[in-house]
């Protein structure tokens, strides 16, 4: 009997993924995702799944008339692919993490009877987890009170590498392995005055802007130290006193178990504006900051930098739980 592991396309439902998965190291455990987005870059190579498949898939949410047709049709042919590995490998339960990726084993486990296990990232659900809450055998999610399970499931290394911040040294601009404009903006316009108030800036630029960043400091006279994709962002985030970032479910709470203070840029397109909420969850409890694009300010920054991060620090270390991916993997095992 085998565990299905299923979603991605972004790296926030792949980072669910490998947390959970090093949990289960006793079972046997196999990786389903799409040929589209970053699953391949992720798990293509990666021991730890007995095997791997990528099907033929894309989102269909926002393609137009024909190209919704086209999404559908390669979904189907996918779903009676995922039947067929379901039967093949004897896989006792399906523990999905949402995206366009996740779609065609999570509808073959319904199509088979398998149970699934389905983990919802963000504040607001998504369209597909949305759609198979009420088929799933549970559903996960640090949001909502009902859950089974509440703590978020991160890699160990980031509550390990936590720290209380004191002062602000270092500064972290993550705008994700393909990089935010608005942010990529920001800390160039931000950089002169860090320079003069001795703060260190770290850049995730985004794979495709890294030479263009890289010259934008040079001509500021600015070291910075500039970089797109990363395995490591454990160590960045631990060298970092304050973070500015997108508020990707996975970047949000790393970031807290860590003890990082941080002002969250929601990405403005996000479905359902999830990423906006997922910051409030945060911003209510007076444990981090968010400001729209349209309100992004040098001076309002500035002023928020000058906030008292200790306390903030302190707060998010002592109120992230530990330990969700550990429960997870075991409520599969018992499946």
């Amino acid at each position: 009997m085998s565990i299905v592991m299923t979603g991605g396309g972004t790296g926030g439902h792949l980072a669910i993924i490998a947390a959970v998965k090093q949990k289960l190291q006793e079972e046997v455990i196999i990786y389903v995702g799409s040929t589209k987005g970053q699953d391949k870059q992720w798990f293509e190579n990666d021991t730890a799944f007995q095997a791997t498949y990528f099907f033929e898939t894309r989102g269909v949410v926002n393609q137009g008339g024909l190209g919704k047709v086209k999404s559908l049709f390669m979904m189907l042919k996918a779903t009676l692919q995922a039947v067929k590995l379901l039967r093949k490998h004897q896989v006792k339960v399906v523990f999905s993490v949402g995206g366009f990726s996740a779609a065609p084993m999570a509808f073959a486990a319904k199509i088979t009877g398998t149970p699934l296990v389905i983990h919802e990232q963000n504040a607001a659900l998504g369209t597909l987890n949305k759609l198979l809450q009420p088929y799933a055998t549970a559903f996960i999610s640090s949001y909502l009170e009902e859950s089974p399970i509440k703590a978020y499931p991160i890699k160990e290394v980031f509550f390990q590498k936590a720290r209380v911040r004191t002062e602000l040294k270092s500064i972290l601009f993550l705008g994700g392995s393909q990089g935010a404009k608005a942010i990529n903006e920001l800390a160039l316009t931000l950089a002169p005055t860090l320079k003069c108030m001795g703060i260190g800036i770290m850049h995730q630029a985004g794979e495709n802007h890294i030479g263009t960043i890289k010259n934008a400091y040079k001509e500021l006279g600015i070291q910075a130290e500039v970089f797109g994709f990363s395995t490591k962002l454990a160590d960045y985030m631990y060298k970092a006193d304050f973070a500015i970032a997108r508020s990707g479910a996975s970047t949000l709470w790393e970031l807290s178990a860590m003890g990082v203070p941080a002002l969250y840029i929601p990405y403005p397109y996000a479905s359902n504006d999830h990423q906006y909420q997922n910051a409030q969850f945060l911003v209510k409890q007076k444990l981090a900051w968010v400001l729209r694009e349209s309100e992004l300010e040098e001076e309002t920054v500035l002023t928020l930098l000058k906030s008292d991060i200790l306390s903030v620090s302190k707060g998010l270390i002592s109120t992230i739980q530990k330990e969700g991916s550990k429960e997870i993997a075991f409520y599969l095992t018992q499946i």
